[in-house]
């Protein structure tokens, strides 16, 4: 049977090499080990816990899928994870430890009205709502700094009492990768800690767009308006993935406003502030603004600090402290990176059996796609210009008409969407506090530059030259 499953293993490597990228594939896939298969139950083993955590957030559906493909139609896959060089079996939603210990690792509840799939019909009476809310993102591990608390703040006032506060819809947004999801789970599964009678759904707008075009293709859309109009606290995240989508947007439209009338919480998430949703309808809009709009920066060097060494000790690895700082000071994007280093550290030194030293550190970040892009802040690309053109920095903060202060400004505000994910609202912010509209201004007039004039063309080489030394 042994070998049965290490054969298959194989096969199932062979699809997943195809579809995800090699570093990837090194990193999540060839640690596994193929323990067994019987009765439709295919086991494997898995370096860690956190490892576990991660093949099931990012990687569940193309582990389904290929299992299927190599295996055959409802193949189960199971979990064997080592800790401390002891082995934890995961049997469906649950790990056990040696002794009597177990601990819960997975909510799934299959029995109840699972909105994740396509509709068909909504049962709107039905009180065993399946929320979509994954209670591993909860406010305890959600780790707060200067980049989210505001955040943290208005999303813990909106868990104790949702509808009720002036937060109503909370819009929250960033990069990816901040934590945007993160708080969104924590704050539902608050609630529903909190006021188990409501209906609480967490879906995505992807999600959402599929069920909707679903009910239109089954003439159930009257169903489906009344599913969404029935629920107590509606959590969308990514809204920006409905531009475009007229339709939908109409339907969400009216779900908002139905929802908003009823003083039901509404939770939002996006990669851009209201302002910046082009595509987006104009009263759509309107909405998303009526309650709090909150930003997600990437998380500064104390947080990122906080993040890492949580993970270091739920995996009770030892680090030295050069490699934490090396890690720290270099992945700065985000918390996804961080965790993905993290694992890849770990892969890498099982798989090579080598020590976690700053050697194997700089061999697997320099793997990290866009490293030195993401090394790129707003302050660095102004400090970079200023040099570049011999202009104090602080001439860049006023309200200087003067042309050659004007045309840096203009440059900073160009190159800082160029290379990094803020919005224009937050560029304008940090760059002589000017609004959206002035920073969609300096962006046209640099590339109109760019495309007519050569010597200003050989000047922002040069300058971009500078930002990738």
């Amino acid at each position: 049977m042994q070998k049965d499953s290490k054969l298959l293993w194989d096969d199932c490597l062979t699809v997943i090499k195809d579809i995800v990228p090699q570093a990837a594939f090194e990193a999540w896939f060839k640690p596994i080990i193929p323990l067994s298969y019987e009765g439709q139950k295919f086991t494997i083993q898995v370096p860690s816990q956190f490892f576990y955590e991660y093949l099931e957030e990012k990687y569940v559906n193309i582990l389904k899928m290929t299992l299927n493909r190599v295996f055959g139609e409802g193949t189960t896959l199971k979990y064997r994870v080592m800790v401390s060089g002891q082995t934890i079996v995961h049997k469906g939603n649950t790990v056990t430890y040696p002794g009597d210990e177990a601990k819960t690792m997975l909510s799934h509840t299959p029995n109840k009205v699972d909105v994740t799939k396509a509709p068909g019909p909504f049962n709107v009476a039905s009180q065993d709502l399946y929320s979509g809310l994954n209670p591993r993102y909860n406010f305890d591990n959600f780790f707060e700094g200067e980049s989210n608390r505001l955040v943290r703040a208005v999303s813990e006032k909106i868990a104790q009492e949702p509808g009720k506060t002036a937060f109503n819809p909370l819009f929250i947004y960033g990069p990816s990768g901040v934590g945007k999801t993160h708080i969104c789970h924590a704050t539902g599964v608050k609630i529903s800690e909190l006021y188990p009678e409501k209906r609480i759904l967490y879906v995505s707008a992807n999600l959402f767009r599929l069920q909707y075009t679903d009910a239109v293709r089954k003439n159930v859309t009257n169903d489906f308006l009344s599913f969404y109009q029935s629920i107590d606290v509606l959590i969308l995240d990514d809204i920006h993935e409905l531009i475009g989508l007229t339709k939908t947007q109409e339907i969400f439209f009216q779900i908002f406003n139905n929802l908003h009338q009823l003083r039901k919480q509404l939770v939002l998430t996006c990669d851009r502030a209201p302002v910046d949703l082009q595509g987006m309808e104009e009263r759509l809009i309107s909405r998303l603004k009526w309650g709090m709009t909150a930003p997600i920066e990437r998380p500064d060097p104390v947080l990122r600090k906080k993040i890492l060494r949580n993970k270091i000790n739920h995996e009770g690895l030892e680090i030295s402290e050069d490699v934490f700082d090396f890690i720290t000071e270099n992945v700065i994007e985000n918390v996804r990176d961080l965790e993905g280093i993290l694992v890849s550290l770990m892969a890498n030194s099982v798989i090579t059996n080598k020590e976690i030293d700053i050697a194997l550190a700089k061999q697997v970040i320099s793997q990290t796609v866009r490293l030195e892009k993401k090394q790129l802040t707003i302050k660095k690309i102004q400090e970079i210009v200023c040099r570049y053109f011999n202009l104090d920095e602080a001439l860049i903060q006023t309200k200087s008409r003067k042309r050659e202060i004007v045309q840096a400004r203009q440059i900073t505000m160009f190159l800082a969407k160029k290379y990094t994910e803020s919005s224009f609202a937050h560029i304008g912010k940090v760059v002589g506090g000017k609004d959206h509209a002035t920073v969609l201004h300096a962006c046209k007039t640099v590339k109109d530059q760019i495309e007519i004039n050569k010597t200003f063309r050989s000047t922002m080489e040069a300058i971009e030259g500078c930002l990738k030394q």
